[in-house]
């Protein structure tokens, strides 16, 4: 078989496996490319298990990614939600389930985002993608023993801040229409009723609109913005935002928020929203078919 069929066969795993560490799809795409070069140069007529050897080669591009990244960031607190991948209500394509497989959603990426490059690095590999601690160690340059506290940690992290969302998606669906019915009739008590006492909403409005870049606490706090939620409710489009109830917001043909829930036990836990114009351009809304 030749080389660019046996990489291909393999690709979206990979472009899971980066987008996973990432959170950017375009730049999960580049680890993916690089991955490719660096086979292409490579002679691994010895290579066993070449899916193994690609998951490294990618894992070790995107540690380096994660680690500039880091470096670049003047402000450790910045706020930064992941790319979504938005599909309609009937469903996600065979690429998108393999990018989205054990329920990637924007709450987990998030959290995601708040690892340490190494945390993150140990905790997708062999907690998302069950790859040993002794073949991680290497690319960390760490002992299998510190890899491990390193996963450990991260995995605490992930619970405690990313629970589980109901695997159920009507349910949750029923949460997010009775969020917006009640945003749109002004009904305060019963916006309250659908959120959890600790919800946590996250909204990013990139470099362009920064003064949505706001994090808000509590079921009151994040009712409070029903005004917003109101003018949105017109436009508001049921979607799956990362396989996960949540709506596209469309003004005249164009993408202009995204909103992703978090439903646990028939309540809000986590709304992330993206209205950062530079990213939402890049989406096609007539592909999305939304």
């Amino acid at each position: 078989m030749e080389l660019i069929e046996r990489f291909e066969e393999h690709r979206p795993h990979l472009r899971a496996v980066a987008y996973r560490m990432l959170g950017s799809l375009s730049e999960a795409d580049d680890a993916v490319q690089e991955g490719w070069l660096r086979l292409n140069r490579t002679d691994t007529s010895d290579v066993e298990n070449l899916g193994g050897w690609l998951t490294t080669v990618v894992a070790r591009v995107c540690l380096n990614m994660l680690r500039s990244r880091e470096q670049r960031r003047e402000d450790p607190l910045e706020l930064r939600i992941p790319d979504p991948v938005i599909s309609n209500q009937r469903g996600i394509d065979p690429e998108q389930e393999v990018l989205l497989a054990d329920s990637v959603g924007l709450a987990l990426l998030v959290v995601l985002e708040s690892l340490s490059p190494d945390e993150r690095i140990a905790f997708v590999l062999h907690d998302m993608f069950a790859v040993p601690f002794d073949e991680i160690a290497p690319m960390l340059d760490k002992s299998t023993a510190a890899v491990r506290q390193l996963a450990s940690r991260a995995r605490r992290k992930v619970q405690g801040q990313a629970p589980a969302p109901d695997p159920d998606l009507s349910r949750q669906r029923l949460v997010v229409d009775a969020f917006f019915a009640a945003a749109r009739d002004g009904r305060f008590d019963a916006l309250v009723a659908v959120l959890h006492p600790d919800v946590v909403l996250r909204s990013d409005g990139g470099t362009a609109r920064a003064k949505q870049n706001v994090v808000l606490h509590g079921a009151e706090t994040v009712a409070s913005q029903a005004v917003t939620f109101n003018k949105l409710a017109p436009f508001a489009r049921p979607a799956l935002i990362n396989g996960a109830a949540g709506v596209a917001v469309v003004v005249n043909g164009k993408l202009v928020s995204v909103m992703a829930f978090t439903v646990v036990d028939g309540q809000a836990v986590a709304i992330d929203v993206i209205v950062d114009p530079d990213r939402l351009g890049r989406f096609d809304i007539t592909a999305l078919d939304l």
